[in-house]
């Protein structure tokens, strides 16, 4: 009687509560034999904090008094689903350990956690295992199997497994068919693709996405309007692929063109948008969403964020969290809101989100961390950047880049160029950013030479200065007095020179009352930004110091009407570098 009852009661579960009274019975009455079948119950259950109840799950498997298979193999299967692939490798680990046989639901639910995290090593011990156990003949374990090989990058073995598989499904076509287009073998993927005998929608927008990945639109196109069907993934593929072509307007065509949309449409639409700077039509689809979910906010609010409007991103930030939200934010919105802090030097804002961290339910991961790294040193919190780069488990060039930026702006050029030798130590290649923080490191502290030296080594590293880091450069050899050596550097520059550049030569003749270069400087800040009088006040300030009255009287008279747009007296660098990012 009891054990009926509490098989039906398992059946209708819905809340953690609800569990711990029903696991409470079966100790209570010892009914102990039950508890493989009510974990399986459980598990199938539609309880929405999963997080929850697999602590709990995880608590009775490991004080089962008389462990089983089915029970270990059901908790896998269910943590894999969730998308918790380390934590179903590990308790795949402690199984074998105790010296339990899996199941089928066990090694193929495994091998998928293993082809997600891309695990090459466990995979090849668990697929010993297919042998050792006799799932040679088992199409779910053996498909698993093949899309751990595909997802790793080795379709020759992923070919051999689907070649020896007795039983084929469709999952198991689609599966090598990814892995070759995957793989970028387009011409091998094609004719596997017309072998395959019953295609699915699945089937063909992976040879679609295969194309459109490899950026042959055309081909997708042609492909895409073959299709017997179309679902969701279809159209969205077709819209991706165009906008990393570069093609927003196409993009859009395809967006307008769909019969139905969802929020995966309008979150790759806002992205694109993003990509294209265009944050006003990106902020119209947002507003179109009736159903605004958190990856909707997160797409919204990492536009803002990487399209300089940080204000924008942290009012967005503001509105997912009033009261009558149910929404929290996760490590990809504070990404986004960390870079906005950054970009305000706000560290007030911060603060408050910092305090909250523990009630969003949000680990502070090495991801993180790193965006924490770059707020606190250009907010001028170097010891506390340092202190959370030391915390790091791995400092890649992310993170060694947020430092060396940071401590170059803050003026700590000796650390700089320590950080960057320790860099150069663990064979780790400099980007971009690096070479921005190492040049303005230099810079604060005046060593041309040293500067100049990083500068040439950038192309030894196969990186191409941009025009930032010329306008280090030529700030750094103006503020010197090597002024000849800087419009030099000018004239060779691969790119046209923009208002940073010349400004930074402006200000170093104003410097050192450099009249000919001075003009020259001017006559280009004022081509390319006439509206600013800032640049007539710096030529003028040349001109007045070298006795020029007159001409000084000119240029005052000359830039009566024009918008007044002060300069800073600091150095250029920190206007041609304030906008780098951290990629």
């Amino acid at each position: 009687m009891v054990v009926t009852k509490l098989t039906t009661l398992m059946k209708k579960c819905s809340n953690v509560k609800h569990v711990k009274q029903i696991h409470a019975q079966i100790i209570t009455n010892n009914l102990t034999h039950l508890e493989p079948i009510f974990i399986h119950r459980i598990l199938l259950c539609d309880i929405t904090n999963y997080k929850t109840i697999s602590h709990y799950i995880l608590s009775i498997l490991h004080h089962l008094r008389n462990p089983d298979s089915f029970s270990w193999g059901c908790v896998i299967r269910f943590f894999s689903q969730k998308g918790q692939f380390t934590e179903a490798v590990s308790l795949y680990v402690q199984m074998r350990r105790i010296g339990l046989c899996p199941s089928s639901h066990a090694v193929s639910s495994v091998l998928k956690a293993c082809a997600r995290v891309e695990d090459d090593l466990c995979g090849l011990l668990i697929h010993g295992h297919v042998h050792k156990f006799g799932f040679d003949a088992c199409v779910y374990v053996q498909t698993a199997l093949l899309d751990l090989y595909c997802k790793i990058g080795d379709v020759l073995t992923a070919r051999k497994v689907f070649d020896e598989m007795t039983d084929k499904n469709v999952v198991s076509w689609n599966s090598l068919l990814s892995g070759y287009m995957k793989g970028g073998n387009l011409d091998e993927g094609q004719r596997f693709f017309d072998e395959i005998p019953r295609k699915d929608v699945i089937s063909w927008n992976c040879i679609v996405s295969g194309y459109a990945k490899a950026g042959k639109m055309d081909r997708a196109c042609y492909l895409f309007r073959q299709m017997p069907e179309r679902n969701f993934a279809s159209w969205n593929t077709m819209i991706t692929g165009y906008i990393d072509c570069g093609s927003i307007v196409s993009a859009r065509e395809f967006f307008d063109a769909m019969p139905r949309r969802n929020n995966v449409s309008l979150i790759t639409m806002i992205a694109g948008y993003s990509k294209s700077g265009d944050v006003d039509c990106a902020r119209e689809l947002f507003d179109e969403m009736d159903d605004k979910d958190l990856l909707s906010y997160n797409s919204m609010i990492a536009c803002y964020a990487q399209n300089s409007k940080p204000k924008e991103a942290l009012d967005l930030f503001n509105v997912m969290l009033k009261p009558d939200s149910s929404l929290h934010p996760d490590k990809m919105t504070l990404a986004s809101v960390i870079s906005a802090c950054s970009q305000l030097g706000n560290l007030e804002h911060w603060r408050w989100i910092e305090s909250q961290i523990n009630n969003f339910g949000i680990v502070l991961d090495d991801h993180l961390a790193t965006a924490l790294i770059d707020l606190y040193a250009k907010c001028g919190s170097i010891d506390k950047a340092y202190e959370l780069f030391h915390g790091l488990r791995k400092r890649d060039v992310v993170a060694y880049s947020a430092m060396i930026y940071g401590c170059g702006i803050n003026g700590r050029a000796s650390d700089a160029v320590e950080l960057f030798e320790r860099m150069a130590g663990e064979c780790i290649i400099p980007n971009l950013v690096t070479y921005t923080g190492i040049l303005t490191a230099y810079n604060h502290a005046g060593l041309v030479e040293e500067g100049y030296r990083c500068f040439i080594s950038m192309k030894d590293n196969g990186i191409v200065p941009s025009v930032d880091h010329y306008g280090i450069m030529v700030d750094l050899l103006g503020r010197a007095g090597w002024l000849d050596e800087a419009y030099k550097l000018i004239m060779k520059m691969p790119m046209q020179p923009n208002v940073g550049v010349w400004g930074a030569l402006l200000l170093a003749c104003r410097l050192h009352d450099n009249v000919k270069l001075g003009e020259i400087a001017a006559q280009h800040c004022i081509k390319l930004e006439s509206e600013t009088a800032g640049y007539y006040s710096l030529l003028s300030g040349i001109y007045v110091t070298v006795g020029k009255r007159n001409e000084a009287k000119k240029l005052t008279t000359g830039v009566e009407g024009k918008k007044i747009i002060k300069i800073p007296g600091c150095s250029w660098t920190q206007l041609v570098s304030c906008g780098t990012q951290l990629m």
